[in-house]
């Protein structure tokens, strides 16, 4: 498919980790960026197949217990019954999260042969996956094996979590890619150039032929930057009350997503991204429970 092809986008499919995000005051939360996009992209009224694979043990059941009571497909969930369903131990320093990723979970084994009966039924049009998928080469395999046979336009949303990954696989990920998001700090490992995010922006950008990449930075907001160099920026509201940060940028893609899925104009997505982003990191984790906390946005959204 031509990475400059914007055709009509309906059904989002989703592939990667699913995993318990162990906080220090001894709270699990439901996490991985692949599933947190999902789980908002269900409750903002899409209907995402998420495709990943958990143990066969506790955790992986009460997974597919949440993504049933959810809404969620749930035909994507492979079971593993050698590895464990996937943790990360989260450790807070001023404000900021650091992830200690186990290896040899689950989601690193999501098998190429379970996928064919979804590559034969599913009729999506766009495929997210994060950059940890890529750390084993079993399911690097499957993404492969998945973008081959579904041929559908890619969402690579950057997570570079050490020592997880190497510029050159990053790099061939995102040449395969037509819509790329990363963080400044990310844009900084990864763009072939030094010096200001613009520039840094354009390099890694006009390396990698994207016709869209989207830097978020944090407190200061988000750019995008077309293929034709136009930028947009966006910056969050002041005072934003703040608990964690924990699956803000998964949050915050989840609308970009949303945006490409009904069209929206690259700007409203910005602004709502950043907007939803925003309240996403006033609870626990990054996935809220109740479906009311979406409703201030899916009303307000459907009447613009």
């Amino acid at each position: 498919m031509n990475k400059h092809d914007h055709s009509e986008i309906k059904q989002p499919v989703i592939f990667g980790e699913v995993l318990f995000d162990h906080f220090p005051d001894q709270n699990v939360v439901l996490g991985g960026a692949p599933f947190n996009v999902a789980w908002h992209l269900q409750a903002l009224g899409e209907a995402p197949l998420f495709i990943s694979r958990v143990g066969d043990d506790k955790l992986g059941c009460r997974i597919q217990s949440l993504m049933q009571n959810w809404g969620m497909d749930s035909s994507g969930m492979q079971i593993d019954t050698t590895h464990p369903t996937g943790v990360v131990q989260i450790e807070i320093e001023n404000g900021e999260p650091s992830y200690a990723i186990v290896p040899e979970q689950a989601y690193d084994y999501i098998n190429t042969h379970e996928l064919a009966p979804l590559t034969h039924a599913t009729q999506g049009s766009l495929l997210y996956h994060g950059s940890l998928a890529l750390r084993n080469p079993v399911s690097n395999a499957a993404l492969e094996a998945l973008i081959e046979k579904l041929n559908l336009p890619v969402f690579v949303d950057v997570n570079l979590r050490a020592p997880w990954w190497d510029k050159e696989t990053i790099h061939a990920s995102l040449k395969a890619a037509h819509w790329v998001k990363l963080n400044d700090e990310e844009l900084q490992q990864l763009s072939p150039i030094d010096g200001a995010l613009e520039y840094q922006a354009k390099a890694l950008q006009e390396l990698c032929e994207l016709p869209l990449l989207i830097v978020t930075q944090g407190e200061q907001g988000a750019l995008a930057r077309t293929a034709e160099g136009r930028i947009y920026r966006v910056e969050p509201e002041a005072d934003i009350p703040i608990v964690d940060v924990v699956g803000a940028g998964d949050a915050f893609t989840s609308v970009i997503l949303l945006g490409l899925l009904r069209g929206w104009e690259l700007e409203n997505s910005l602004h709502r991204a950043q907007s939803f982003a925003s309240a996403v990191v006033g609870i626990r984790g990054a996935t809220p429970i109740h479906k009311e906390f979406y409703h201030s946005f899916t009303d307000t959204w459907s009447n613009i």
